[in-house]
């Protein structure tokens, strides 16, 4: 009988030592018995989640992780995002992560409208009636958010960013990058979204009343991070499993959305700091039951990262250790523990340095590693591995897998 599946994605758990930790990283220096609980009943290792020295994206990262090779499958961001918003996509059709703007004589003053909350639906529906000569459609997300699809023949998607990255100056025509019909006719039409955005939402009610009210006016769409919707066998079909996922983040949703797997909502699961850490343990307990592989996301380890706050970054790695008491009562289970990349506090952003991993269940060869971290995962059983294995080494453990040959 197959056992069932579970990942648990750390996003940006991996560090570098930190001098002011006495040369220790964070999940070093954490009191984390759970985890090292796990560690001591499992076999461990460091991923490289694409290559080494290769930076992932969570993007690239968590699509590295379900088996896919990043390389054939990603173009950029958009699709993923649209998708992670419960936006249909199809190959064929080219996306755009968004923000709302505001613009003021030409400049960007707010490359996110005051970060805005209220009345996106109604300046979306506003955007929705624009001509452009070609189907699209706009769709707001959470706060300043939002994701623009382009259907139709002839599209590419490789096209400079609309959004310059900055305030103080206007922002950017977008360019082809690659130099033909296609992609000039992707950046002519977003061109032309961009400037009606700014005619049509510059007068709408919503902006006239936030103006009033002193508030930044929502009144420009900053398109970026174009891509490609991919071809993607679903992992019915790849690997021949029913999965899930639990995640706070829409693009982790959206890569695993088409991933062909289901969504599992759990209130509480919000992808920040006060995401409910117990509420997602719940929610996996009560939900594998359904499936044969759980994939969870736990987004803080990368934010307090990325905001290089080191002390901060061990007591988040302590509340998640407190909360995996919860899951030692799981049977027939094979528990995979690792990030989708590393976020060092040094850095302050995302690095290609490996992530530790664990691998945990019944059949399991233990190794001598007895705690859960980067140095202490180098002398494990699963020595150097890369990210795209760990799903066909838990599928193997699972009784899963299929063999290759006679």
């Amino acid at each position: 009988m197959a056992d069932k599946i579970l990942m648990l994605i750390l996003d940006g758990i991996g560090d570098r030592p930190v001098k002011e930790l006495d040369g220790k990283t964070p999940l070093e220096k954490a009191k984390t018995p759970n985890l090292d609980k796990f560690a001591e009943k499992g076999v461990n290792g460091i991923m490289d989640t694409i290559a080494p020295g290769v930076i992932p994206g969570s993007d690239t990262g968590h699509l590295a992780l379900l088996g896919y090779d990043p390389y054939d499958v990603y173009t950029g961001r958009g699709p993923f995002e649209a998708a992670g918003i419960g936006l249909e996509v199809k190959p064929g059709q080219v996306a755009f992560r968004c923000n709302f703007g505001t613009i003021e004589d030409g400049k960007l003053t707010d490359r996110r409208a005051g970060r805005i909350k209220e009345g996106t639906e109604e300046l979306a529906e506003a955007v929705n009636n624009i001509d452009l000569g070609v189907d699209f459609h706009f769709q707001e997300a959470v706060e300043h958010r939002g994701v623009l699809i382009l259907k139709g023949q002839g599209l590419g998607a490789k096209v400079t960013d609309i959004d310059p990255h900055e305030t103080g100056v206007g922002y950017h025509p977008a360019e082809p990058i690659v130099d033909d019909k296609e992609n000039k006719k992707t950046a002519e039409i977003i061109n032309e979204f961009t400037k009606k955005t700014v005619e049509i939402l510059s007068d709408h009610p919503i902006n006239k009343k936030r103006e009033s009210s002193g508030k930044p006016p929502a009144n420009i769409i900053l398109p970026r991070g174009a891509g490609a919707v991919p071809e993607m066998k679903p992992l019915s079909e790849n690997k021949g499993i029913k999965g899930a996922a639990i995640a706070g983040i829409p693009l982790v949703k959206g890569v695993c959305r088409m991933a062909g797997m289901d969504i599992i909502d759990i209130e509480g699961a919000t992808g920040g700091l006060d995401t409910d850490i117990e509420a997602i343990i719940k929610g996996i307990k009560s939900n594998i039951e359904n499936y044969d592989f759980i994939l969870a996301n736990i987004k803080g380890f990368d934010i307090l990262g990325h905001d290089g706050l080191p002390h901060e970054k061990i007591e988040f790695i302590e509340k998640l250790d407190e909360n995996l008491e919860h899951l030692k009562d799981l049977e027939d289970i094979y528990i995979a523990i690792t990030g989708d990349h590393s976020t060092p506090v040094t850095v302050k952003g995302h690095s290609g340095d490996p992530s530790p991993i664990l691998i945990h269940g019944e059949e399991v060869r233990w190794d001598e590693v007895a705690k859960f971290d980067e140095r202490s995962g180098t002398k494990g059983g699963l020595s150097r591995i890369y990210g795209k294995d760990v799903l066909n080494i838990l599928l193997d453990l699972a009784k899963i897998g299929e063999k290759f040959g006679a």
